[in-house]
């Protein structure tokens, strides 16, 4: 993550090029743009940048490898940099994977739209199962999960489909709200909940099986 990071870096600093600028009723105005630029650029580098690795975490479990986490990441940080001011403060870390994921989104649409005829399919029967959730099943699933192997955890969870796999990263591995992931994924939290019961039920199903084997 390190050479990403670097590379953003180098990407953004431009913003702060000062160059040798005109001299005449523009130069002023010139001048103004550069300073605004340079605040961008100062708080791009204090909201996202400290976020990156949260970022690619999420962009590697939605995409599935490293290239195009990477590219989504960088595609991301574009988008997050053009809107920089209009972050209100608040939680920057979800922000910045609210962005993330819609970029994502619109990375599969791309380049993988069968991808996304699964999650519209899953969206369509999101009602029918909205009662699927059992409350008070969290400790023995903890306890099973904490003693599957990594890669089988790894395994399983990449195996969730698209809307249950992000829900669950968002929460148990990247520790964002019901509130917070509710306002990233743009649905209500019932169904974050919703969502999240039926990952982590499919997750134990999944682990519980191979343990079974």
């Amino acid at each position: 993550m390190q050479h990403l990071s670097q590379g953003l870096q180098m990407h953004f600093v431009g913003v702060q090029s000062t160059g040798s600028g005109p001299s005449s009723a523009r130069s002023l105005q010139d001048t103004d743009t550069r300073k605004s630029a340079s605040e961008d650029y100062a708080r791009f580098t204090s909201v996202v940048l400290p976020h990156l690795d949260a970022a690619y975490n999420l962009a590697h479990w939605l995409t599935g490898n490293r290239t195009d986490a990477e590219d989504v990441v960088q595609d991301a940080s574009l988008r997050a940099f053009r809107a920089i001011h209009k972050f209100a403060g608040g939680n920057a870390r979800g922000w910045v994977l609210c962005i993330v994921r819609n970029t994502a989104c619109s990375w599969l649409r791309k380049n993988r739209p069968t991808a996304v005829v699964t999650v519209e399919d899953l969206e369509a029967v999101e009602a029918a199962y909205a009662r699927a959730a059992e409350p008070g099943g969290e400790t023995p699933e903890a306890a099973l999960i904490a003693k599957t192997d990594a890669e089988h955890l790894r395994a399983a969870i990449a195996a969730l489909p698209t809307p249950f796999r992000e829900t669950l990263v968002l929460r148990d591995i990247e520790g964002l709200d019901y509130r917070e992931i509710a306002e990233a994924t743009e649905v209500p939290i019932g169904t974050v909940m919703s969502r999240l019961a039926r990952a982590r039920g499919r997750l134990i199903a999944t682990i519980g099986g191979k343990e079974a084997d």
